[in-house]
C-alpha cells in the first residue's frame, strides 16, 4: 500500500472535517443562543447550554446557575431549561411536580413560564440564525464593497488574450461604439453585458486620468474561473478560481459565453478542456453534469454545467455602499435563500426537480471543505447561507423542532390550554421519527445519489 499516496487524501478529509464542524458550531451556538439569552430576559432558567452531543468534554457553571459545556459529538447541540427532560424540551414530570406548590420556581421553568415568554424564547433560535445571515452579508458588503459606478477597472486579471490595453483606474463608458447604461437600469445594463459582440478583442471606451481614449481589450466576459462549485465536475476535475479555459474539444475559445454553449450540447458527454493556468496549458477531462437551475419565477430548469462561476476580465473597483444599502442586501439576501429554499422543496414535493437536491451531512461536510478551500470569504459567505437554512428548517412544523413548538404554543393560545402531556409525547415520538427518517433519506443522496 502506498501510505504517501493517501496522505493527500487524509490531509483533505481533515479539512473537510475540520471546515463543517467550524462551519456547523458557529451556527449552532448562535442558535442556541438565541434561545438562551431570550430565555433567561423572558425570566426562564437555562440548566444546560451545550455545543455538542454525547460524553462532557469540558464544562464551567456561570453566576446564573447554567453549566456551560463542550461534548464530543460536535454535530449540533442544545439548550436545557428549568423543567426539561431531554434536549428537545420534553417535561420532566418529576421536576415539575417538585415545583408545583412554588409559584416563583414555577414561573422560572420552561413548562410553567407564560405562554409569551415560551413562544419567544422558541422563536429566538431562528430569528438568531437569520439575524446572523443578515450581519454576514452586510459585513461582507461593507469590507467588500459594490462595484463602482461607472464601472471601472481596478485589476487587470490574468489571462492568455494578448490584448491588455486597459489600466487600472479606466472607467468604461462603452464598447465597441455602444455606450455603458447605468447599473441603476438593471434591464439595460444586463442586456449590453448579454448583447456583447462576440469578439476575441474589443474596443473600450474608457475614461483615463481626465481624457477620453479607446483601447483595445479582451473580451469583457472570458472563459474565466471566478469560482469552483462544490461536488462539481469541474471540482472533481481538479479546476481552480483563476483557469481560464481556453479550448472545448479541440476547439479555441474565448468568451465564457462559448463555454456555456459547448457545455450545454455536450448531451452529458465527457468533454476535453484545454485549460491556461499561469502561462501553463493543462488538459481536464470532465462529463457535464444535469443540474436544476432556479428562476426568477420560482420554477427550476435543468441545464448541463460542470460547476463553474464566470467573471469579468477584471476585477472591478469597487466604492463602500451606505449603511442603509448594505443593510438591505444583507436582508435581500436572507429572503432570497429563504423563498428559493421553499421553492425548491415544493418542486422536490411535486416531482418537478430531483430529490437528490437535497444534501445530507456527508455533502453539507463536503461544501464546507471546498468553500473553506475557497478562501476565506467564499467561507464566511457559506456559513451565511447554511445558517439561514438552519434556521428555517428549525421552523418547520414538526415536533421536536422549533416550529412544532410553535405550533403547540399557538394551538394553546386559540384554545387555551396546552395539548396534554399524552399527546405530546405521541407527538414528539413522530416528530423525531420524521427528523431521523429525512436525515437517513438526506445522508441515502450524500451516498448514492451522482
Amino acid at each position: 500500500m502506498d501510505i504517501m499516496g493517501l496522505l493527500p487524501q487524509f490531509g483533505g478529509l481533515i479539512w473537510t472535517l475540520l471546515a463543517f464542524v467550524v462551519a456547523l458550531s458557529v451556527i449552532v451556538a448562535i442558535h442556541e443562543y438565541g434561545h438562551y439569552i431570550v430565555g433567561r430576559w423572558t425570566g426562564i432558567k437555562a440548566d444546560v447550554f451545550s455545543l455538542g452531543f454525547g460524553p462532557v468534554l469540558w464544562s464551567r457553571p456561570d453566576k446564573h446557575g447554567t453549566r456551560w459545556q463542550i461534548a464530543a459529538l460536535p454535530f449540533g447541540g442544545y439548550v436545557k431549561f428549568a423543567g426539561d427532560s431531554n434536549a428537545a424540551s420534553g417535561k420532566d414530570e418529576a421536576a415539575m411536580a417538585a415545583v408545583a406548590d412554588d409559584p416563583d420556581a414555577l414561573r422560572h421553568t420552561m413548562h410553567g413560564a407564560p405562554l409569551w415568554a415560551r413562544t419567544l424564547t422558541v422563536a429566538a433560535g431562528p430569528v438568531f440564525n437569520f439575524a446572523l445571515s443578515i450581519l454576514i452579508f452586510f459585513a461582507v458588503a461593507m469590507t467588500a464593497g459594490v462595484p463602482s459606478d461607472p464601472l471601472t477597472v481596478g485589476e487587470m486579471r490574468p489571462l492568455p488574450s494578448a490584448a491588455q490595453g486597459l489600466q487600472a483606474g479606466d472607467e468604461i463608458a462603452g464598447i465597441n461604439g455602444v455606450t455603458l447604461p447605468s447599473p441603476d437600469d438593471s434591464a439595460a445594463y444586463n442586456s449590453f453585458f448579454d448583447n456583447l459582440p462576440l469578439q476575441e478583442v474589443l474596443n473600450f471606451e474608457v475614461q483615463r486620468d481626465g481624457t477620453a481614449l479607446t483601447v483595445d481589450g479582451p473580451y469583457l466576459l472570458p472563459p474565466l474561473i471566478n469560482q469552483v462549485m462544490p461536488q462539481s465536475a469541474a471540482y472533481q476535475a481538479g479546476l481552480q478560481a483563476g483557469d481560464v479555459i481556453t479550448g472545448v474539444d479541440g476547439a479555441p475559445i474565448f468568451a465564457f459565453q462559448q463555454l456555456k454553449t459547448a457545455v450545454e450540447a455536450s448531451d452529458g458527454n465527457a468533454l476535453q478542456l484545454n485549460v491556461w493556468r499561469a502561462g501553463e496549458v493543462l488538459d481536464f477531462t470532465m462529463t457535464p453534469k444535469s443540474t436544476d437551475e432556479p428562476q426568477p419565477d420560482g420554477t427550476f430548469v435543468k441545464n448541463l454545467r460542470i460547476g463553474i462561476a464566470g467573471g469579468m476580465a477584471f476585477e472591478p473597483a469597487t466604492q463602500s455602499p451606505g449603511f442603509g444599502e448594505a443593510l438591505r442586501g444583507g436582508v435581500t439576501n436572507t429572503y432570497r435563500i429563504i423563498t428559493g429554499s421553499l421553492s425548491g422543496l415544493k418542486q422536490m414535493i411535486v416531482g418537478n426537480i430531483s430529490t437528490c437536491n437535497l444534501s445530507g451531512p456527508v455533502g453539507i461536510a463536503q461544501t464546507s471543505g471546498a468553500m473553506a478551500s475557497q478562501g476565506a470569504q467564499s467561507f464566511i459567505y457559506f456559513i451565511a447561507v447554511l445558517s439561514t437554512a438552519v434556521g428555517l428548517l428549525n421552523l418547520f412544523p414538526i415536533p421536536a423542532l422549533d416550529g412544532g413548538h410553535l405550533v403547540f404554543y399557538a394551538y394553546e393560545a386559540m384554545t387555551g390550554k396546552p395539548p396534554s402531556d399524552g399527546a405530546l409525547r405521541i407527538l414528539m415520538s413522530i416528530g423525531l421519527s420524521l427528523v431521523l427518517v429525512l436525515m437517513v433519506f438526506a445522508l441515502g443522496n450524500d451516498l448514492f445519489c451522482p
